[in-house]
């Protein structure tokens, strides 16, 4: 399995875009909450999965149905089948069932972060210190903002045995500390 130095090596390597290295950077910081929270054996499988599963983005932007599946394939002699299925099945247009926790939490990681972000660019000095599960829910709620973040995906959370405001709580808490990583 590759190492998570090697894995930011490749990161670097494949994603231009600044904003999406970082999306995946948070991903991979609410994957590790998650697996502790959860006393995972092999937290480092969780934070693989999370900052790699965007690998393949900006090669698949215009065909997207094969965005994680391309991942995968690149990822074919770095990764543990089971992480290689929950990239494939977090984006749904794959048609990929998520079919373990790690995919599950992949889901819910990814759709939090992209929740998380534009609430913070929101508070009056666009710092994250200043989120907090409340501004999350309330945010959460509002279907006008970050329309395009799937809340059912954020509440696949509770398939994990996390309920929703303490999934908010545990990702503003993996994701405060490297606000600075995040620009945020």
């Amino acid at each position: 399995m590759i190492s998570i130095d090697g894995a930011l090596e490749m990161v670097d390597e494949e994603i231009e875009n600044d904003n999406l290295r970082k999306h995946m950077l948070a991903v991979s910081k609410i994957m590790g909450a998650i697996a502790d929270k959860r006393s995972e054996e092999d937290k480092d499988k969780w934070v693989l999965v999370g900052l790699l599963h965007d690998l393949d983005y900006e090669q698949t932007k215009d065909n997207p149905e094969m965005h994680g599946l391309i991942a995968a394939e690149m990822l074919n002699d770095e990764l543990p089948e089971e992480c290689l299925q929950a990239i494939k099945a977090h984006n749904t247009m794959t048609g990929i069932e998520p079919d373990s926790e790690l995919a599950k939490a992949l889901i819910a990681a990814d759709a939090l972060s992209g929740l998380i972000v534009p609430t913070a660019l929101m508070m009056p000095t666009r710092k994250l210190t200043e989120v907090t599960a409340k501004s999350l829910k309330k945010k959460f709620s509002d279907k006008s903002f970050a329309r395009t973040v799937n809340r059912a995906n954020i509440m696949v959370c509770e398939e994990l045995g996390i309920e929703r405001r303490e999934f908010f709580t545990l990702a503003l808490d993996a994701l405060q500390p490297i606000s600075d990583d995040l620009d945020l």
